[in-house]
């Protein structure tokens, strides 16, 4: 850990001492669709993307005939965990991974988890972290992949499309990479039965689990930097769901909008480390950058605007 982390780590303790969060009066839904005003999204609330369609994005990208001049494809997902959609209004223009893509081109859309869009109805699965990726990942809501909350094995009906296209011969290899336990490092995490099955059938998927946000950042380095570097990554950051969780999911929060900038500067490092690799010039990348769920006061879950917004970043379509 820097020494910048570590000391923010300490001054998040102070005001914990005092029973104290930032859970401000202020965060309204008035205030959050103010804050989106200042953010070039290419769509609306009402027409956002369902989170679901991130899976044929990369689905797509992977099984499509290579562009002239490139020779081989690879994609990968970066994940801002518990990044409220209003976060973007907070986009620097330098050691950014939004504004990397975005000068790239970059599609920028809202999106939606919960499995219904924000006003209509009651959330069919929490706004939580394992029902977000998950549906994220095989493209289906918990109705179907079965995961409506954390701590819930999924089963292998619906499989990753990491496992299934390895498993199938679309791409060679795939890596998942995140700090959090309840992904697959527990008996209860969302993908301990599909981390069983390709350990067992010889699938190769590796499911790495790091130490910290920094140390999930070195690891996609470290894999990226390999000549046959996966074909598939999804790295999650999650800073902003840690910081969220300490003292506010709110961007009038200070330390909610300094996870938000790591998550930011980690994923700047990691596209331009794809950008250093020697073969990237013929190597066809799909990059997104999206967020698993939002949050409200110190927690998520539930349907307010706040929960339910997140976004997609990605560098076509």
């Amino acid at each position: 850990m820097t020494f910048l982390a570590k000391l923010m780590s300490v001054l998040m303790l102070i005001p914990a001492l005092f029973g104290y969060y930032m859970n401000d009066a202020q965060d309204t839904e008035e205030a959050y669709l103010a804050a989106l005003e200042n953010v070039a999204v290419e769509n609306t609330i009402e027409t956002a993307i369902p989170q679901t369609e991130i899976y044929d994005m990369v689905v797509d990208h992977l099984t499509s005939e290579l562009p002239a001049g490139k020779t081989e494809k690879k994609a990968i997902i970066i994940g801002y965990d518990g990044c409220r959609a209003d976060a973007l209004s907070l986009v620097k223009d330098k050691y950014s991974g939004i504004t990397t893509l975005l000068n790239d081109g970059a599609s920028f859309n809202l999106a939606y988890c919960g499995g219904v869009n924000y006003p209509d109805g009651e959330n069919t699965q929490d706004t939580s972290t394992a029902p977000g990726w998950c549906s994220v990942l095989t493209g289906v809501w918990a109705e179907d992949n079965g995961v409506y909350g954390n701590g819930q094995p999924k089963s292998l009906e619906y499989k990753t499309l990491m496992t299934e296209l390895v498993e199938n011969g679309t791409i060679d290899s795939a890596s998942f990479i995140t700090k959090w336990g309840g992904h697959f490092s527990k008996d209860d995490s969302t993908y301990i039965n599909e981390k069983k099955y390709c350990e067992e059938n010889g699938i190769n998927v590796a499911f790495n689990k790091t130490s910290g946000n920094e140390g999930s950042m070195i690891k996609a380095a470290e894999e990226l930097k390999k000549a046959d570097c996966p074909d598939f990554t999804i790295a999650i950051y999650e800073n902003t769901d840690s910081n969220g969780h300490n003292l506010g999911f709110s961007i009038n929060n200070p330390f909610y909008k300094l996870g938000f900038s790591h998550c930011e500067n980690f994923a700047y490092d990691t596209i331009r480390t794809i950008k250093n690799r020697d073969t990237f010039e013929t190597e066809d990348w799909l990059i997104i950058i999206t967020s698993d769920h939002g949050g409200f006061g110190t927690g998520h879950g539930g349907p307010t605007i706040q929960e339910r917004m997140t976004f997609i970043v990605v560098n076509r379509y």
